[in-house]
């Protein structure tokens, strides 16, 4: 007997398209959810290159971006300040020595101009193909050739030690409660950002101001880098300087008086 008489023995002619097939199903799922995420993708770029657009990518953009609006923010603020202070002083039954006394105080606490005979410390980093230069010395590390937080309040206390009547870095007077902070190679101050080179100028005697920078330990240890990598260092005089004075907040949050 022929098997091709029994039923049971032919191939299911019909079962390809009679029957279920989830796997074809499952592949135009995803062929279809592809297409869907490419038009969303070519939707939202709008002839943009989302992957490399440095405004999504890179924090330092919105730093910048903050360090701009804090300076309009300072600069309002110094302007109001301006105004309050006048209309209080219009009318406001003070004595002259009383007046003498708060000219003083804004004088010592940095938040008044200040003009005097002055100099000026400049430190910069070093170029990025600096090699070494003396003999003894190691290759230079990535961080030998940066400038570092502790080389700007080196420079900054040495000139408070050689008695600097005011201080400013960069464009910024400094105060009491002035904090000199670096993050990777930028420098943070009073919610500011500033890149290399730094620029510190110090009103007083010019001749202590550059003795005290010449005999601090920590920047006689900030020159050999000077020397062996080439880190960049600049002392001038600057003739008469007038420093602006302090225009950010100055209330003190933690801060308590002595009894």
């Amino acid at each position: 007997m022929s098997n091709s008489a029994d039923p049971r023995n032919r191939p299911d002619q019909g079962g390809a398209h009679g029957r279920f097939r989830p796997v074809r199903v499952l592949t135009v799922g995803v062929f279809a959810l592809a297409g869907l995420i490419f038009f969303t993708s070519f939707n939202t770029a709008k002839g943009t290159n989302i992957r490399t657009d440095a405004s999504l990518l890179k924090l330092s953009d919105l730093i910048q971006e903050r360090s701009h609006k804090n300076q309009e923010l300072e600069a309002a603020n110094s302007g109001t300040r301006g105004d309050v202070e006048r209309l209080a002083r219009r009318d406001d039954g003070s004595t002259k020595a009383e007046d003498e006394k708060l000219d003083r105080l804004q004088t010592a606490s940095g938040t008044k101009k200040l003009t005097g005979e002055a100099i000026s410390v400049t430190l910069d980093d070093a170029p990025p193909d600096a090699t070494v230069r003396l003999p003894g010395y190691p290759d230079p590390q990535p961080d030998d050739l940066v400038i570092h937080q502790q080389d700007l309040q080196a420079v900054v206390n040495a000139l408070w030690h050689g008695g600097a009547k005011g201080i400013k870095v960069m464009d910024q007077r400094l105060i009491g409660t002035s904090a000199v902070r670096c993050v990777g190679n930028t420098l943070i101050l009073q919610g500011r950002v500033y890149s290399p080179p730094y620029k510190i100028t110090a009103v007083g005697d010019p001749e202590k101001l550059k003795a005290a920078v010449a005999a601090s330990p920590e920047i006689q240890t900030y020159m050999l880098y000077v020397n062996a990598y080439g880190l960049g260092w600049k002392v001038e005089d600057d003739g008469a300087v007038t420093l602006p004075g302090y225009s950010g907040t100055v209330d003190l949050h933690y801060a308590k008086p002595v009894d």
